[in-house]
């Protein structure tokens, strides 16, 4: 039987050579999130729950009719209506206060900076943000998978070669974790907005949003086996 030329026959008994591969990537982020908060404030508990329910609804009509094509995700998160206590002596309560929170994550960045704007600038609403990200199937991670697997062949290569030894096959092949970073925790993008009055406002210019680069890291640990080496 003729031996494979890449496959050379071991002779002794065979080595064991255990690497650690890395591989560190940047990318351009695939999507922004943030969030607008939604506030209303009445005397009584109807009318503060009928104007957040009020408000809650203009924000998602205006969201999906302006920028339903550039949305990945539209989602309604805490919501919340309680009393305001006039003093923690008395059980006296004033107004009502309401609240609910949307997220918001967006695929199309050319109409992110004017997006951000015309939805901070409604009554009783809070914009926070940004958070970039990539996506969980992007291809940033499986590129970041495969060259930390390539550098991990490449070391026991070298290391195998600097004894005069030679790999003969893979035995172990562990991944150790991948991680992903660049998202800025939770940088206030707008204040608390209200629209003036007058029919002459044109409304606040489109916010200059710069997508800030996501670093993903890869690491794995392979264990190979090797000839003896021919030189101690």
């Amino acid at each position: 039987m003729t031996q494979q030329a890449d496959k050379p026959t071991p002779t002794g008994t065979p080595i064991v050579v255990s690497v650690r591969g890395e591989a560190t990537l940047e990318a351009d982020p695939e999507l922004c999130e943030f969030a607008v908060t939604v506030t209303a404030r009445a005397r009584d508990h109807r009318d503060a729950l009928e104007q957040l329910t009020q408000r809650n609804k203009e924000l998602l009509d205006q969201v999906k009719a302006e920028y339903g094509g550039a949305l990945e995700k539209l989602e309604t998160g805490h919501f919340s209506v309680y009393p305001e206590w006039r003093s923690r002596k008395s059980d006296k309560i004033g107004p009502y206060q309401g609240s609910v929170r949307v997220r918001i994550v967006v695929k199309d960045f050319a109409v992110l900076g004017e997006m951000v704007t015309k939805l901070a600038d409604g009554e009783g609403r809070s914009v926070d943000g940004p958070y970039w990200s990539l996506r969980r199937d992007s291809d940033v991670y499986r590129r970041a998978r495969n060259e930390a697997v390539g550098e991990a062949v490449r070391r026991a290569h070298e290391y195998a070669e600097a004894v005069g030894s030679t790999l003969i096959e893979l035995l172990e092949l562990a991944d150790t974790g991948m991680s992903s970073s660049g998202a800025p925790q939770g940088r206030a993008m707008y204040a608390m907005a209200a629209a003036p009055g007058g029919s002459s406002y044109a409304g606040p210019p489109a916010l200059d949003l710069e997508p800030q680069r996501q670093t993903v890291s890869a690491a794995v640990e392979a264990r190979f086996s090797g000839t003896q080496p021919a030189r101690l």
